[in-house]
């Protein structure tokens, strides 16, 4: 029986790639992540663990902006390793001037996480589970 090992990579379609590229580049390297590839419109970056693609929207796609609520993505949290990494996170989202639509905080009992938005509204999530 097939059994999942990890989630090997999430491609996101965007709607200004320059745009995107600006802010998940420096973000990426921030979480430890690696360029993989690049091309004209679209780059992936990869650590040990995973892999994130971004590409350019179609001209369809980018009439249609990304709106939290329709079917589809809804966010992407990534793990990291401490509640400091979270509270790390948050002041580089602050510097960065990013949208954080949750700040750092315990969510839940032993979740500690910040919440905030891409370029194109869609939610991100840094956090935390455990002690």
């Amino acid at each position: 029986m097939p059994r999942v090992t990890g989630v090997d990579h999430l491609v996101l379609s965007v709607s200004d790639f320059a745009r995107s590229k600006a802010f998940y580049g420096p973000l990426m390297k921030l979480l430890g992540f690696e360029i993989m590839d690049e091309m004209e419109n679209a780059i992936g970056w990869r650590n040990e663990v995973t892999r994130l693609w971004i590409y350019q929207a179609d001209e369809q796609g980018k009439e249609t902006p990304y709106r939290k609520g329709n079917p589809g993505f809804h966010h992407y949290a990534w793990s990291l390793g401490s509640r400091a990494e979270v509270d790390e996170l948050q002041q580089w989202l602050e510097a960065q001037q990013a949208t954080i639509v949750d700040p750092a905080g315990e969510y839940y009992p032993d979740y500690y996480a910040v919440f905030f938005l891409d370029p194109d509204g869609m939610k991100l999530e840094g956090m935390y589970y455990g002690k």
